[in-house]
């Protein structure tokens, strides 16, 4: 798709042309090409499937054709009950982490800019391991991480109009309140019982698809997409925002309310990737930089172009933690394993197009 983007062949305008229509096509190949990293993840892992065999299992379930019943069983629990949860909650993590992380970038027009800018992964983590320390149950553990999360940007949003409510003062209140969860973390893992809640606390914080199922999907995903949609929606005022405050409000875009409810809707979509999934870093910082080298800066289109890109890494990743060794690795560790290299890539690309 990038060598279409700049073919030395072709005449100026007609490369110019070209270039605008694979841009445009890039949402729609993106969205065919996301389920088809679904079919393939589907059949990765221990007992591999090839990708002909889970879409015979799909026409099966539709009816359009017949698998014998052992058969069948067999892949009903392989493919529904252990790998299903695991590649949706990859989709929708991959995809969240890459919308909000394009959002943020947007926001404080800054392409350094990550998700955790404001807190939320610090406060995420800390309201998880209080769960853990305090009770233990899964559900109080993605109540805690959704809580403080929204709890720590909260603060840093305080913060900064506190102090008189621009960019660089948001970015300092959110310094101030990852600091203050990152702390509380650190607490809580001091209290930990050493030999049972330590360790939980430790591997979540690394970040794993493990405990995916059905259950939490159905009920974190709609607010999860709801988020990114929204997002997305929003796109054209964020590129008006891009311009600077002045011009966005000569323009008839409301700064202040498109500002923190973009902040909103992405802290939403990253503390609940920390509820389903721990903490998986780079994805927000890695994957806009990567969609916009192909889609351009137009929000419009960045913003659902890093939601697939995001969930066909994700899934990348999550399929190389199952298969790389005989224990599957924690997958936030084989995200900054496989960002820190392609990051370096994309800064040595994108480096000219940057400001000071």
């Amino acid at each position: 798709m990038t060598a279409c983007f700049s073919n030395p062949a072709l005449p100026a305008g007609l490369a110019r042309r070209w270039r605008g229509l694979c841009r445009a096509s890039l949402p729609a190949l993106l969205a065919l090409a996301t389920p088809l990293a679904m079919l393939l993840a589907l059949g990765i892992g221990r007992f591999p499937l090839p990708p002909t065999e889970v879409l015979g299992y799909a026409l099966a379930k539709l009816g359009w054709l017949s698998l014998p019943p052992a058969r069948l069983a067999l892949l009903d629990n392989l493919i529904i009950d252990i790998r299903l949860p695991r590649v949706l909650t990859a989709v929708l993590v991959g995809s969240a982490l890459a919308c909000s992380g394009a959002a943020y970038q947007a926001v404080f027009r800054n392409p350094l800019v990550s998700p955790d800018l404001l807190g939320v992964l610090a406060g995420a983590a800390a309201g998880a391991a209080l769960g853990m320390l305090y009770g233990g149950d899964w559900r109080l553990v993605q109540l805690g991480a959704f809580a403080l999360g929204g709890a720590a940007v909260l603060l840093g949003v305080l913060l900064a109009s506190w102090c008189g409510g621009s960019l660089i003062t948001l970015v300092l209140g959110g310094m101030i309140s990852g600091a203050l969860f990152t702390a509380i973390l650190s607490i809580s893992k001091y209290l930990a019982d050493p030999y049972n809640q330590l360790p939980a606390i430790v591997y979540w914080l690394m970040g794993s698809l493990a405990m995916a199922n059905l259950d939490d999907l159905a009920r974190l995903g709609p607010p999860m997409l709801l988020a990114m949609l929204a997002m997305c929606l929003c796109g054209r005022g964020l590129d008006a925002l891009s311009m600077g405050d002045d011009e966005a409000r000569s323009l008839g875009v409301p700064v202040r309310a498109l500002r923190y409810g973009v902040i909103a809707l992405a802290t939403l979509a990253s503390a609940l990737t920390v509820s389903l999934a721990g903490m998986i870093g780079w994805v927000g910082l890695l994957i806009p930089h990567l969609a916009r080298l192909l889609a351009g800066p137009g929000n419009a289109r960045l913003l659902p172009v890093s939601a697939c890109l995001g969930a066909i890494f994700l899934l990348c990743a999550d399929g190389l933690a199952r298969t790389l060794t005989t224990t599957e690795i924690p997958l936030g560790i084989l995200t900054e394993l496989l960002g820190i290299p392609a990051f370096v890539l994309v800064l040595r690309r994108a480096r000219h197009g940057w400001t000071a």
